[in-house]
This record gives structure tokens, sequence and C-alpha cells, in this order.
């Protein structure tokens, strides 16, 4: 059914030296007199707050979750279930109501409606070249659970990280985590079709924990902030390893945004921060850099490894490959078969015959037959009659 959303809309509070963006610089007292000796308002001059990291308005998170619901419900109103298929769900809403549970148990569209809306579908992005397909499955929804738990998770990550890094930095941080989830997923699920911003929310963690090794010397309790952020990405993607959950999105997504947060969300140490915050009386001992040495290593390599990686994984796709010819155990990274699910994606088939408006299919997989009478036969329709014969 497509990638599902990342489990966790749990908000991570790192606190860090700057608290709230506030630094406060130590400043030594004049004319050698302690500090505690200093008069009142004296004291109040001297340890005033500074704020070195501008605060963002956050426009752009809210804009991508209306665009979203909207995209959704624009798709609703194509597929119209109850002109297209035999039976829907909720009919008192009209064409905007479910296929069968059967069909979709997210309670959403068709399969075929989401392919004709700009799914991921890998048949079409090799030989069709519409790579544009890479991009737009992240702004569809295979249905109201799948939307609302990725906007969730959209709200509670993105709009702490567009305050912090603005519009910009973020914005090209999930379209291009998306990007990079979609590439990876085509690469190994060539089977069925895939949708969701999963992978570009997965981006976004990436980046959280990419942007706090990068500007480490900033944060206060940063192991405790850090063992936290681990946690909650293993758990999320040990929820991928289910069957119709595409991990591969979420682990392209993930990698993607990680290596991209050591080139946008890059920040100057805190020792630069300190001395140029500083009092004008203030004399520094030795000018400290901008950034520390490790933090350009880290950005020269990361931006290396994702030209390298976007390219030779784009190449790779137009040219037909499939990575589970190169790697025989991956698909153990999306789903691990258990004795409660299969992972095997089963393809059905029905032999069709028309009359009037009586149609007589047959499952070829397992040899049942019947005839339906249907005033319209839409592929839609016979689709999810073949599904439910061979089921």
């Amino acid at each position: 059914m497509g990638s599902d959303p990342p489990s966790s809309n749990i908000e991570i509070k790192i606190h860090p030296r700057r608290q709230d963006n506030v630094v406060h610089p130590a400043v030594p007292s004049p004319m050698g007199v302690p500090a505690a000796s200093a008069p009142p308002r004296q004291q109040q001059h001297l340890f005033s707050e500074f704020r070195p990291f501008k605060r963002w308005f956050p426009w752009m998170v809210p804009t991508f979750v209306v665009a979203n619901i909207a995209m959704f419900l624009i798709t609703m109103f194509i597929n119209n279930c109850p002109k297209n298929s035999v039976s829907c769900v909720a009919d008192f809403l009209g064409r905007f109501s479910f296929q069968p549970l059967k069909e979709n148990p997210l309670l959403g569209p068709s399969s075929s409606t989401l392919e004709k809306m700009g799914a991921l579908e890998v048949s079409k992005v090799v030989h069709r070249h519409q790579v544009w397909r890479l991009i737009s499955c992240i702004w569809l929804h295979a249905g109201v659970f799948h939307v609302l738990a990725n906007m969730l998770s959209l709200v509670f990550i993105g709009i702490r990280l567009e305050q912090e890094f603005g519009f910009v930095r973020i914005g090209l941080l999930y379209v291009v985590s998306g990007f990079g989830g979609s590439m990876l997923s085509s690469l190994f699920i060539q089977s069925s079709i895939s949708v969701g911003a999963s992978g570009a929310l997965f981006g976004l963690l990436g980046g959280m924990l990419s942007e706090l090794i990068t500007n480490w010397t900033i944060y206060a309790n940063k192991f405790a902030a850090l063992l936290t952020l681990i946690l909650i990405i293993i758990v999320n993607l040990a929820v991928g390893i289910l069957p119709h959950v595409d991990n591969f999105a979420h682990i392209g997504g993930f990698v993607s945004g990680f290596l991209l947060g050591f080139v946008f969300l890059i920040r100057p140490q805190f020792g630069w921060v300190s001395q140029r915050n500083a009092s004008p009386g203030h004399i520094a001992s030795s000018v400290k850099p901008k950034h520390k040495m490790y933090q350009y290593v880290l950005w020269v390599m990361s931006l290396i490894l994702l030209t390298v990686g976007f390219t030779v994984g784009m190449v790779m796709l137009l040219r037909g490959v499939n990575g589970n010819d190169h790697c025989s155990w991956c698909h153990y990274l999306s789903c691990v078969p258990t004795s409660k699910w299969s992972c095997k994606s089963q393809q059905v088939y029905c032999e069709s015959t028309t009359i009037g408006n009586q149609l007589n299919l047959t499952c070829l997989s397992n040899g049942r037959s019947n005839i339906y009478l249907l005033p319209d036969d839409s592929t839609s329709q016979v689709q999810q009659l073949c599904s439910q014969l061979c089921n």
C-alpha cells in the first residue's frame, strides 16, 4: 500500500547552551573587581541576553501540511468510489467515500487512482522516463490514517527545525530527502506502487541527528539528547520491517537527510559565538575560529557522498537495475517474514469476458470464477473483483 509513516510523534526538545537562542557570555569584571561586588544595574548590563541565531517564523511546514491534505482530498474526489467500485466505505460521503477495506484498509482511494495521480511506479519511471514520480509520490497518501500520522509527525518534527534554520534549508532538506527515499525504494521494490511522505520525514530525523553531531559544542545534555534521538530512529526503522511498509524509502530518506544535515545545518562553534557577543571591554586570549575543522571535514565528505550517491542511484534506476539482484539479503531490510505474515507480494491475474453488462471473471491462480452484473465495468472495479476472487 506504499510507505507507512514513522510512528514517532514526539518532539525532541534539545536544550542548547544558547537556551532558546540566548547566549550568556562570561564577562570579566572591570578593574579586577569581583563580579559579586558590582552594582546591580551594572550586573544587569554586563549579563544582558544575546540572541546570536535568528529565530524564524514557521510558515512552510504548515503550508506543506495543508498541501498534503489538499492533495488527499483531490485524490478522493477523482477516485469517486461510488461510480468506479461495486461497494464503498462511508457511502454518505458521496464521491469522497473510501474503497472497501479489503482493498485499502487505510481508508483511502484505489491503487489505480493513486497511480493516475503520480504514485511511484518503477516501470513508468524506467520505461517512460517519468522521473517526476520520484517527487510527486511524497505528496500523496494511501488513506486517512496514513496522511494523519504523517502530518502529525511533520508538525512535531518540522516546525521546530524551521524555527531554528528557516524555510529554505528545511524545505530543501525535506524535498531532497523524499527524493532520496523514492530513489532507493525504486531500486529495491519494483512490484508495487508507493506513496507517502515517510522518506522525507525520516530525512528530517536524519538531519536532526547530524545537526546535533556537527554542532556538538553548542548543546548541553548532548549525550542524553543523542541517545533519545537514536532510540526514536531505531524504533521507527524497526516498524519498517512489517509487511506493506516501504522501509527502503525510510532508509533512503534518513541517509539523505543525515548527510544533508552536515551541509545545510552547520552552525558556528560556541567559543566563536561567546567572543562575538562579549562586552566591548573584554579582550580574548585567543581568537576562536567560526567553525571547527571536523565541521569542514564532515561538510566536504557529506557533499561528495551525496553527489556520488544520487548520481549512481539515478543511473542505475534509469537503466532498470534491480538492487535485489546484487544484494541477496537486502529485502530483509524492508520486511522480515514470520509465522504471522508473509513478505511476498503476490500479484493476481484474472481472465475476463464481457457480454453486455455481464462480466465473467476467472482467477488464474486458483481457478475460481464468478459472474458479475456491472453497469460500468471500469478498470478499478475489475481489479477489485479480481483481487477478491483470488484471495
